[in-house]
Formats: structure tokens, sequence, C-alpha cells
């Protein structure tokens, strides 16, 4: 079947290997590592996901039902704020539920269960993240309790949650570690178990699992509490990509813009807002010698949706495809259908070498979301 365009494109191979190598690090690592929809919530993969991974975390209600759903299992969950008539419906569904806020525990605690686990999101106050729209450890951060703000644990919980780490190596979690030890390391001995969150980019490739295999163990050791981790980015990290096609070529004031059929802001904002250049399967985002510059633009009437010039060996025309690399994690779940652009349809390329399309999507979909 030939590939439509725009399309999100995944490879199953690829996805397959990173999840081995997840599941070699929890177990060698005796933790659990779980999956964040927050990054990744492709559920059509989720039988491949189910052969390595048990649980999932989820950050609202939709979340929630889907990990019920599609995973089969109740989620660990995490929400900013509960809303006080989605909350027992929530509960009922969750293994696990973490406040963000000592206002939110008090205001729940009674309509808790007694089988599901409470946690508290704590602010270790570090992060390698330079970012500031990425970066949740501010001493001002929303995200979080405080240390001076923590006298002593309150009843039932059992947990302390963090997350401050975005595409991070191990040795950014081990001073991660230092600094919750240091500020929140009375209440170690007081818990069963301690979430540290995502941002553990362990499939990378120059990534050092055997570092991390080791911090986590003797963390977990030391302190006698189970671990659980929840990447988003570690799980899809470079399993596929999003196929467009040039629309048209724009040249104004010496500027050469290749128009595709896809768009920046509705379908990579992270582009936008991080912001970052993603690669391209051909084409180069430095300049080479010889080759020819374009801009690329979204066909989104918002004016910056585009990024600075890319270089291509042969003249744009139109046709020609473009190919965003790594385009599956913490894009996928962030497209929008602003302008009533097409979102792009959703593939898997299969280890057998096969595509199958997987869904398209049309203008009952664009309507539905509105009134």
């Amino acid at each position: 079947m030939k590939i439509p365009s725009p399309c999100f494109v995944l490879d199953e191979s690829k996805l397959i290997q990173n999840f081995e190598l997840i599941d070699r690090v929890q177990k060698e690592a005796g933790i659990e590592i779980i999956l964040a929809f927050k990054g990744f919530a492709m559920w059509s993969t989720f039988p491949v996901v189910k052969q390595y991974i048990k649980g999932a975390t989820a950050s609202s209600l939709n979340e929630v039902k889907l990990c019920n759903e599609e995973m089969g299992v109740k989620s660990h969950t995490y929400c900013v704020a509960y809303s006080s008539d989605e909350f027992e419906e929530i509960v009922s569904r969750s293994s696990h539920i973490t406040f963000n806020s000592l206002a939110q525990y008090h205001k729940y605690i009674d309509l808790v269960p007694k089988d599901v686990s409470i946690g508290l999101r704590v602010n270790p106050r570090w992060s390698d993240v330079e970012t500031d729209l990425y970066n949740p450890s501010s001493p001002v951060s929303r995200l979080g309790v405080t240390s001076e703000n923590l006298e002593s644990l309150p009843e039932r919980v059992e947990g302390l949650h963090f997350h401050v780490l975005c595409e991070s190596d191990s040795y950014a979690l081990e001073k991660v570690l230092e600094s919750l030890e240091d500020r929140f390391g009375g209440f170690l001995s007081q818990v069963k178990w301690v979430n540290m969150g995502g941002g553990h980019l362990m499939t990378r490739e120059d990534y050092d699992t055997k570092h991390l295999i080791d911090l986590l163990t003797n963390f977990r050791e030391k302190h006698q509490v189970k671990v659980i981790l929840e990447p988003g980015s570690a799980f899809a990290w470079q399993t596929g990509d999003l196929y467009t096609r040039v629309l048209d070529v724009v040249e104004n004031g010496g500027q050469k813009t290749a128009i595709f059929d896809g768009s920046f802001t509705c379908h990579m904002p992270d582009c936008l807002e991080m912001p970052y250049r993603p690669k391209l399967a051909e084409g180069s985002d430095e300049p080479v010698e010889g080759w020819h510059a374009y801009r690329l633009g979204g066909v989104s009437c918002l004016a910056g949706d585009f990024l600075d010039e890319y270089w291509f060996e042969k003249p744009l025309k139109e046709g020609d495809a473009i190919i965003f690399k790594d385009m599956i994690h913490y894009t996928m779940v962030k497209t929008s259908t602003f302008n009533g652009v097409k979102h792009p349809s959703i593939g898997i390329l299969r280890k057998d070498g096969n595509f199958e399309l997987i869904r398209e999507f049309g203008y009952e979909d664009f309507k539905n979301r509105l009134s």
C-alpha cells in the first residue's frame, strides 16, 4: 500500500528494539517501568507494548479510560488538579493516585478507597532542563510540593513522585536523586514507592544504561522502596517519521519557502515551542555548499508556521517528499486541527516490511471537536 501524505509512520521493528532495551533495564534494576501516555499513546501498538510493559500512567480521565480499555489495567494516575465531577470515576479506575498539592490531598483523601495507593508529587528543585517551558523544578513551579511546605508525611501517603527531567541522561537523574535525598530524605523510609517520572532517554544511542541500572538498584536497596519510572520519549524514540510532500514553492524578497502539506503549529508544535529543528530523511539542517536553501512552511495561516532554512541537493518542486525524522513521541499526542488543517494519517511499517494504514482523518474528525 502506498503511504498517504501527510502521514505519521511508525516502524514496528524499531519500536520493539526500544522495548527490549527498556525491558532489560527494568529486569536488571529490579524496578517497574510504565508507559506515559503523555508522550506516546498510539494504542494500535499496545498488543506489542503489553509484551514488555504491564502498566501505564495517566494524567486525565481520558488517559485513565484508555489505560483501562486498551492496556487492560488500572492506571497510575497523576493530575495537576482533579475536577470534583471526575475524581470518583478516576480513582475507581486507578491503582495509584498521586496528588500535586496538599490542598488536593485534603480535599479528596476521604474519597480514595483503601486499595488505592496514594502518592504525593514533590519538587526536588534540580533539573538539567534549560528551556523554562519544559522545566518543572523552579522554586515557584506549580508542579509538586516543595520541602519547605512539607513538614510531615500526610496520612496514607505511600509514595513520592517527581518529574523534572526531559530527554536527560542517567547522570542528570543522579543529581536529582541527590537533591531529593537532601530535601526529602527523611520521608524515604516512610514510603513504599518512589516514582521518578519521565525524561529518562535510555534508548538514545549514547545513553549509559549500565550507570542507570546501578543507580536505580542502589537507590532501591538503600531506601528499601519500589522504584517506578514512566518515560515518554524513550519508548518511541526514533521509531517513526512524518511523511509530507511539497505543495508549492514561494519566493519573496529573495527567500524561497517550500510549502508542504503539513504544519508545524498543527502537527509538530514542539518545533515552535521548544524550539528544535527536526532532521530530514533527505536534506540537511546545516548549510551544504552547492545545495539549495529553502525555508519550510506549513499550510496553516499562522504567520510563524515555518522553520528557517534547510538545504537540499536538488531544487524542490511540487510533489517532492519531505520526511521529518523522529516524529512519533511527544508529537502525535500534541496535534490539533487548527485552521481545519487535515490531520496526518497514521500507519505502521510492520516488521515484515509491509505498510499498514491504521487510520485516516477527515471532515467529521474536525467537525466533532467543535460545536
